[in-house]
């Protein structure tokens, strides 16, 4: 939680300090920027009033002076290049807006807080997270502690704990089994995400929900787990698909694992949706590029992060992280329609 002393102390700005040691903005600027053209007599005066009023830079301002642009780096895990793909377009658009410049960082999925603080300070100045680096154990209190700017995507957190946007995952995919459940299936099979993954438990628990309320059968046979990738999606889907009594639906919790039954019916010789329907969950592009086209939950990718790059700008202006309010903002998905899914011929 921010103090109101911590908040005091954030409020204090470069047109402070120059009024506080009676010379201009541009010369405080000069001296943090630790130009040589400053007198020593007026560096040390400017030195003595940051001392005392607990000036903390601002990033930006300091960016400004020294010609450096921003460097808002976009941290990913998910093997998904479709996933990347939408992640960059709406980042690309934002960064292009204010002159930022965007750094595409790969990390290991379980990559540890103590290795990522090394570059936090040095090599950029914020931080967007998604999933699945923003369910690594630690990292939002290495963000607090070091008051880095950071927004996480679609981690599913807890509201407060950090700047987050996303979608309701629990709902959506309520939505979308209540969407199954309205065209006639009574045996709806599951694919879990990964499960270190804070968004597939959200998801899994808005599917069980929906077919727990519906009296319908679910877990043993009709669930399977999965990794978010396309091989664990043919994997489970020809699971499912040999089965005693398959499902005549699978909801898989990505598009790429969705595509991957698609993969595995067609191996079985099956059609769909005629004979198994199959609904994925992000409307990423493969959905799209597949055939049947996928019915799926979009979720809004590229403006979680051009949101994301337009609330790093203002926490960058702040100068820490734990200025502005955390607050965890939800977007408005879709249930989309497409070709494969369909009510059950019996």
């Amino acid at each position: 939680m921010t103090t109101k002393k911590e908040r005091g102390k954030a409020s204090i700005t470069l047109i402070d300090v120059a009024k506080h040691a009676g010379v201009s903005p541009m010369t405080v600027s000069r001296v943090l920027n630790n130009l040589s053209i400053v007198k020593s007599a007026t560096r040390e005066k400017v030195l003595s009033s940051v001392e005392e009023l607990k000036y903390s830079p601002n990033q930006a301002a300091r960016s400004l002076a020294s010609g450096r642009t921003t460097r808002i780096c976009l941290l990913y895990g998910n093997p998904s290049s479709a996933y990347l793909g939408e992640l960059l377009l709406g980042a690309l658009e934002a960064v292009g807006k204010l002159g930022f410049q965007l750094i595409v960082n790969r990390v290991p999925e379980d990559i540890s807080p103590d290795t990522l603080k090394k570059d936090l300070h040095s090599t950029w100045d914020g931080l967007i997270i998604p999933a699945p680096i923003s369910d690594v154990a630690g990292i939002r209190r290495l963000m607090d502690a070091e008051g880095f700017p950071a927004v996480f995507l679609e981690s599913g957190g807890v509201e407060g704990r950090a700047h987050e946007i996303g979608i309701d995952d629990f709902q959506a995919s309520k939505d979308m089994t209540d969407f199954l459940i309205g065209l006639g299936h009574k045996r709806i099979g599951y694919i879990q995400g990964h499960p270190n993954h804070r968004t597939s438990v959200l998801r899994q628990a808005g599917f069980e929900d929906s077919v727990s309320k519906a009296g319908l059968p679910f877990g043993g046979e009709l669930m399977t787990p999965g990794f978010f990738t396309y091989r664990s999606g043919i994997e489970a889907g020809l699971q499912l698909l040999k089965s005693d009594n398959p499902p005549t639906a699978i909801f898989a919790s990505n598009d790429d694992m969705a595509a991957g039954v698609l993969a595995a019916a067609s191996e079985l010789g099956l059609k769909v949706p005629r004979d198994v329907s199959v609904v994925g969950f992000d409307d990423s592009p493969i959905a799209t590029t597949v055939w049947p086209n996928l019915t799926t939950i979009r979720q809004p990718l590229s403006e979680m992060t051009e949101q994301a790059v337009r609330l790093l700008s203002e926490i960058i202006n702040e100068g820490n992280n734990n200025v502005i309010p955390k607050t965890t903002s939800l977007l408005d998905y879709s249930l989309i329609k497409r070709e494969s899914a369909s009510a059950p011929i019996s």
